[in-house]
Order: structure tokens, then sequence, then C-alpha cells
């Protein structure tokens, strides 16, 4: 494995959609996300829907970007919103910030 390879794989790619298509597509939108490993639909609808989608790398997002576009009765797929982080950031606790939490390290 490459270097390159591996920085890929040590990222998560998260990225919501917005796909416009025609009431006849919505089966193949659900099938397509049921079937597209990190794709979900978050807010499903009949002509606009918006899905969610988590991949390794951007490849992984295009090419679901790419296979969204590609069903019959889909007019357009926009890209949102992407963030990119990596993996290891994203398993640390996150801090508490209610009130009367600690702001601090204690001595």
């Amino acid at each position: 494995m490459t270097a390159a390879a591996g920085a890929r794989t040590d990222e998560l790619h998260i990225a919501s959609l917005v796909v416009q298509h025609r009431v006849e597509a919505r089966a193949g939108l659900h099938a397509a996300a049921a079937g597209i490993g990190g794709l979900e639909i978050a807010i499903p609808g009949d002509h606009r829907s918006v899905l969610l989608q988590e991949s390794p790398d951007t490849a992984g997002l295009m090419d679901c970007i790419d296979r969204l576009r590609a069903l019959p009765g889909v007019l357009n797929v926009s890209l949102v919103y992407h963030h990119a982080e990596a993996r290891a950031s994203l398993e640390q606790p996150a801090p508490d910030h209610s009130p009367g939490a600690p702001h601090g390290h204690a001595s």
C-alpha cells in the first residue's frame, strides 16, 4: 500500500447532497441508497431529497455522486457540504461545554 492510499483510509469524508429528481425516480434512489455503502437518505421528497454520504476518500464521494447522477429520473446532484477529517480525531471524546463543567486540567 502506498503512503497516499494509507492517508486516504485514515480520513473520513462526510458530505450532504441534494438530489433533484422526478417522482418516479424515488424507488431507484432508495434502492441506490441501500446499495451504496455509507449513503443514506436523510430527508426524502417527491422531487428533491437530501442524502448524507460517508466515504474514506474524495474518490468514493465522487463515485457516489456519479452513480446517483446516472439513475433514471435524477435531474441533478448538488454537493452542499463536504468535510474531511482524520478518523483518529473523530474518535476523541468531545469536550464537555455544559454549565458547571471544568474548563481546564486539574492540578
